[in-house]
This record gives structure tokens, C-alpha cells and sequence, in this order.
């Protein structure tokens, strides 16, 4: 049996925009995505695939072994991406499953598959390793994005990431400020399609190519990576302009506006709508948990809990 793993992860900066060059920052998780891979003592031409998250039993399927099409399955849709994912795999690497044997794929989410942390990134990057491919052509190749999930899904520490012609650069950050306890992260109980999102956003780009905003945001994710943050306050200030340029870049009030009483920064995480938000404060952690939980937000967790 072959084991890998690969991290989940939040963008803290640069969501949107991203995509256009801007330099982002962030966070690999500490929840990912597990594969294990058997090859089977039989020949029956078929790969088995199992998923599982942490309610247990998710999705399966069969694949032809042969030219990697759907035999089988409990939904259709995953296994069609999947059976790409794993055709865009072999290309790279005509190599792969040339024994005369079946295999057996086991997969594992370390998180609820509702949460937004990286379910597709985390695969890619699994597949990836076991097949010995860039899993960022693997990306383009396949679901798209900006790929710094990617990158995430195997950092050891904060990052820096930036599309430089196309290419990803990839940078360790030294984030790690004194005040991350009082940084919260809270699922807002529904999962927010980042596609259709980043979709909206690129309509936007045909009438400005926000190249201010940009410069702007890159400031922001060098800033909060380095020795130039002097302390909690200019984090805070920093994340508030920061929701003003994305707020004005996709036409959306930020996400602060929703919770206008309590006493912090409120940001949104990747695409906004959905998914987890970052909140900042100094009140005590009883309050914070009982200010949201009065909200119905009861998925709470501190930045040392989630953040690698």
C-alpha cells in the first residue's frame, strides 16, 4: 500500500484577484485529504475508488482501466471529473497502471466536505504525488483556478503566492505575528461555489483590469508577511481596507456589513458568500464563541487549531 496526504487551506489575502497577478497569502491547514492506493491480486481490468469523510461513506466508483471512462458509480458527476482527472494524470504520465493487476483507491477527508477547505486541491495534490506529475498542470488541465490551493496543499508554513506569466511562485511567509489568539475562523453553513464566483469576477475584468487594486492588495500580502507589521491594530486595518478593495472589485458589500455589532475585523475567506470567515478581536474567546453561536454559527475554531 502507497500513502499520501495533502493540506486544506484559506486564502487570508488576495482572493479575486489572485487570479490576475496579485501576490496572496495563504494558509495551509492542519485538516487535508488522505489517498491510499492498492494494487489488487486480481485482473479484471477496473479501478476501485472509495471516499470517505469524517461522517463516514461518501462517494465510489469503477473505472475502466483501459482508457480511464466511468463503469460504475454512486454519482456520475464526481466520477466524471474524476475519470478526467485521472485520463489528464495518465497523459502526463503514460507510465501509471501498467501492471496487470486492478487497483484500489481510498480516500479520506480530514474535514466536512461541506466546508469549503480544499476536497478538489487536496485529491489533485494526492494523485499528483502518486503519479509523480505537476499537479498544477494537472489543475489547468482539469477544474482551473488560480492553483494556490495547490501549493498549500503541500507547504509546511504560510505562503506567498503570486501567478507570474502564468506560472505559480511560491514563497515561504513568515506569518506568525504575536496575536493569533485572537484570530477566529467560523463556517457560515453553506458552501459557496467558487467557480461560478471567480466566473462573475472575470465578466468584471472586461471593463477594468483593476491594476490599482492589485499593486494594493500585493502591498497588503507582503506587509502582513514580514517584519513591517507592527501589531494587532494594523492587522485589523489591513484587513478592512483590504474587504473594501475586493468589496468594490465584485460589486458586494463585505461580509462585516452582516455583522455590524460585534466588536472586530470580519473577513471572508477565498469567495465571498460562503465557506469560512476570519474574525479578529480582543474580546475574550467565551465571547467571541457565544457572539457567534447566538448568530447560529455554531463551527468555530481558533487559528493554532486549524493553521499548520
Amino acid at each position: 500500500m502507497d500513502k499520501f496526504r495533502a493540506n486544506g487551506k484559506f486564502l487570508l489575502t488576495g482572493e479575486y484577484l489572485v487570479l490576475q497577478g496579485a501576490s496572496a497569502l495563504a494558509l495551509p491547514l492542519k485538516l487535508g485529504q488522505t489517498l491510499e492506493v492498492n494494487t489488487l491480486e486480481i485482473n479484471n481490468g477496473v479501478l476501485h475508488w472509495d471516499a470517505f469523510t469524517p461522517k463516514g461513506f461518501w462517494f465510489s466508483a469503477m473505472l475502466n482501466k483501459s482508457d480511464l471512462t466511468v463503469r460504475a458509480s454512486d454519482d456520475m458527476e464526481k466520477a466524471g471529473m474524476l475519470s478526467k482527472i485521472f485520463q489528464t494524470i495518465k497523459s502526463l504520465n503514460p507510465n501509471i497502471l501498467q501492471e496487470n493487476n486492478d487497483y484500489s483507491f481510498t480516500t479520506h477527508l480530514e474535514f466536512d466536505k461541506e466546508w469549503g477547505l480544499g476536497s478538489s486541491s487536496t485529491l489533485i495534490s494526492c494523485l499528483s504525488q502518486w503519479a509523480g506529475v505537476n499537479p498544477y498542470e494537472v489543475l489547468k488541465r482539469t477544474m482551473g483556478g488560480s492553483g494556490y490551493d495547490i501549493a498549500c496543499a503541500t507547504a509546511l508554513k504560510p505562503i506567498l503566492y503570486r501567478l507570474e506569466n502564468g506560472n505559480p511562485i511560491v514563497e515561504e511567509a513568515d506569518f506568525k505575528p504575536g496575536f493569533l489568539d485572537k484570530l477566529y475562523f467560523i463556517y457560515r453553513n453553506h458552501k459557496q461555489s467558487s467557480g461560478k464566483e471567480v466566473k462573475s469576477f472575470k465578466e468584471r475584468l472586461k471593463t477594468n483590469d483593476f491594476a490599482r487594486e492589485i499593486r494594493e492588495i500585493s502591498v497588503m500580502s507582503d506587509v502582513l508577511s514580514g517584519p513591517c507589521l507592527a501589531g494587532f491594530d494594523d492587522f485589523c486595518a489591513i484587513m478592512e481596507r483590504h474587504e473594501e478593495i475586493i468589496g468594490s472589485c465584485i460589486c458586494q458589500n463585505p461580509l462585516k456589513t452582516q455583522f455590524a455589532d460585534f466588536q472586530g475585523v470580519i473577513k471572508s475567506l477565498g469567495a465571498w458568500g460562503g465557506d469560512f470567515f476570519l474574525a479578529a478581536t480582543k474580546l475574550p474567546e467565551t465571547e467571541v464563541r457565544k457572539y457567534f453561536e447566538e448568530k447560529g454559527l455554531t463551527t468555530f475554531f481558533r487559528y493554532d487549531e486549524m493553521v499548520i
